[in-house]
Parts: structure tokens; sequence; C-alpha cells
């Protein structure tokens, strides 16, 4: 996982995460769902990119009362890290670390009868209930129990708390097009938890959560705020989708900015090929600019000749094809130091693009943008005690 690390002048490239902005955007999205709805900060992806160490204690600083993680393995990274709030984690394959997660108190989602045996098990082993959260598939027919077996599930589950194996500490489930407003999904996706929970109740699960909601949800749909909401992308400070607004509609600031310092400028000829395939020919006698970044960084290579970067005050594009290390803008004639900054994306307010430019140019989505920046690039913290 991505740890605080600090830099010095001269480096090739880093992606600075401002985590008062973090903060804010907590706030904010807390603003906008109930005071008795608990808010989940969503770590996973080493924090979308961000750093998950980092940002989790940034968004309990900020009132995040839960964290929530793809994988057992981040989850316990999480406590391994000294974090003792509520964390939950959802993607549980055959084999998992079931034992270790009770030990570590996490709460541990729970789609199928599989899922529960291995729990039980490891419940019977560890000698203390597990805590689980059944996840009822209402229609994005990815993890989740059906509806034709929910009932099984549910009667599992309760007998397994009964024999002391389990406490089933929330029901929940995920859009499948929160970001889609009007789409007819949503609408049928909420009667069925509904209809999902009231069995479950029904048949005597008391549960300490119910929650639907992701980042798209909390923004448009009150009604699916239940107990808790999970704030992913939006935590960020980056909108779930432009059809929804951009993060300055909903009074949030993009976290991360990504630079690179420019390695070397030099004048080209009219006519001069540029990059792998020479997709790119120069029209006219220019300076070319290197930027020391590429797709085995994160940088996605379908953006070749169509990324914006922020060069001396000017947006420019990736000129060619983006390499394994480094991609090329034609400065047009500008003849900026070697070492200058090149911004490839950031909160966009000072001029420069964001990571929704980035998506558009790529023809993906701005979630994709931020978690694929690699390793190689240093994350580096500013703001890191709250004001």
């Amino acid at each position: 996982m991505t740890e605080n690390k600090h830099t010095s002048a001269g480096v090739r490239a880093r992606a600075e995460v401002d985590l008062a902005a973090l903060r804010g955007n907590v706030r904010a999205l807390r603003s906008r769902v109930g005071p008795g709805v608990a808010l989940m900060g969503v770590v996973k992806s080493d924090g979308y990119g961000h750093g998950m160490l980092p940002t989790a204690r940034a968004a309990l600083d900020a009132g995040a009362t839960w964290l929530g993680t793809a994988t057992p393995h981040e989850a316990l990274a999480l406590r391994a890290a000294g974090i003792e709030s509520r964390v939950m984690c959802w993607l549980w394959t055959p084999g998992d670390p079931w034992r270790e997660g009770i030990e570590a108190d996490l709460d541990m989602s729970v789609s199928a009868m599989w899922a529960l045996r291995e729990v039980t098990a490891a419940a019977r082993e560890a000698g203390r209930p597990a805590r689980i959260q059944l996840k009822a598939d209402t229609g994005l027919g990815r993890n989740g129990c059906q509806p034709a077996d929910w009932p099984e599930l549910v009667a599992a589950a309760l007998d397994a708390q009964a024999a002391g194996l389990v406490r089933v500490t929330g029901l929940w489930s995920h859009f499948a097009c929160a970001d889609e407003p009007g789409h007819p999904s949503i609408t049928a996706q909420l009667d069925a938890f509904h209809e999902m929970v009231a069995y479950a109740e029904k048949e005597g699960v008391e549960p300490e959560v119910r929650h639907i909601a992701n980042s798209a949800a909390m923004l448009t749909l009150p009604q699916a705020s239940f107990d808790l909401v999970r704030a992913g992308i939006a935590m960020y400070g980056i909108s779930p989708s432009p059809e929804l607004g951009t993060s300055w509609d909903f009074g949030l600031r993009p976290a991360m900015t990504l630079s690179a310092s420019v390695a070397l400028v030099k004048r080209v000829p009219e006519g001069h090929g540029v990059s792998y395939g020479h997709h790119y020919v120069t029209s006219r006698e220019t300076t070319l600019g290197l930027v020391p970044l590429g797709y085995a960084d994160g940088i996605p290579r379908h953006a070749s000749g169509r990324g914006p970067v922020l060069v001396g005050g000017v947006r420019r594009r990736v000129a060619g094809r983006v390499a394994m290390d480094q991609f090329v803008v034609d400065l047009g004639g500008d003849t900026p130091e070697p070492g200058a900054t090149a911004i490839l994306f950031g909160p966009g307010d000072r001029g420069e693009p964001t990571a929704e430019d980035w998506a558009e140019a790529a023809d993906t989505i701005a979630y994709e943008i931020v978690t694929r920046i690699g390793s190689r690039v240093p994350r580096v913290y500013v703001n890191e005690r709250p004001a």
C-alpha cells in the first residue's frame, strides 16, 4: 500500500494528494445525508490510487465512521496500521483469510452459501462469532445473492447466529446505474432492496446497518440513504458521472494533482515524426517537450494524441503515441527550461486539465485515471493535519 512519501526538487513525477481537500469532500458529502446516517469512506485499490492509509485517516478525521475495502488483505492492512474504526470488506474468494478477518473484527460480506460455510468454519476455529453482512443482488448481476436464493441464505445465517457463530450486522446491495439519472433500474433496485430487507427482518434479522447508496446515489437519491452511505470516488473529489454534474457542482474538490518535470526541450524541423509509428508529424518548425511519464505509470495509451497537459501556463496535447515511460508534447515554439512542470491533471481551478478531461481523451471514466497511477509515481501528501 502507498504510504506517505515526501520528495525534493528534481523529482521525475509526483502525485500530490491534498488531504484538506479530501476532508472537505467528506464533510460536504456528510452534509447531503441525514444526521442519523453514517458515512463509509471507501479506500479500496490503495484509496483509488491516492494512498490507502493517509486517505483513510483523513476520512475518519472528517467524520467518516466506517471504512470500506474490496479485499480482506486491504482491510487487514488497515488494522495492521492501527486503524480501529468499523471496517467492511466485500470481495471474498474461497480460501481467503476468514479467521484473520474475524480476529480483526472486520465486517465481512456474504453473498452465497459457500461463503457462509467458510466463515462459520473459521468462527469455530477462532472461538468467536464473525461479523457478517448479507449482500442482496437487487439487479446489478455481479456479487450478491439472487432473490430466489435469499430465503435459504437468510435462514442459514440466522441458524449460524443462533449457534453463536455469526452476528448479522448488515444487509446491503449496490446500484448498477445510479450514475445515469432516470435509468429504470434505479427504482427497480430500490424496490427489490426494500423487499429483500423486509423479508430478512421479518425472519428475525436485526441489522445494525442497511445500505445501498454509492457516491452517485448519495448525490442524487436521498431516498437511498438508509442507515449508511458509501463514499467512493466522490470522497476523492471526482464526480461519479459528468451527467450528474461536475465536482464543483457538488461542492467537491479533486484531491490529486499529477505532474512531472519536463525532461528535454528541443527544436525540430517541419515534417518531423514524433514517437512510435509517427502518428504525429510536425506541421512546421517547432519545439518538443519530453514528459517522463508513460503507460507503465498509468498514463493511458488510448489518450495518445489527445491527452491534455499544462506546460508553461498553456494547455498542450500529447503529440503521438504514449510510450511505456514517456510522451511528447508539441510546445509550438515555446522553450521552457528542462525541469519545468508539466501538469497532467488536478482540480482544474488553475487552468490545468482534470482527471475527467483525461477520461474523455481516453474514452474511459475518471475512476480509472486516478486509480491506475502506478507505484513508480510517489504520492506526496499536503495538509496532512486538520486545521
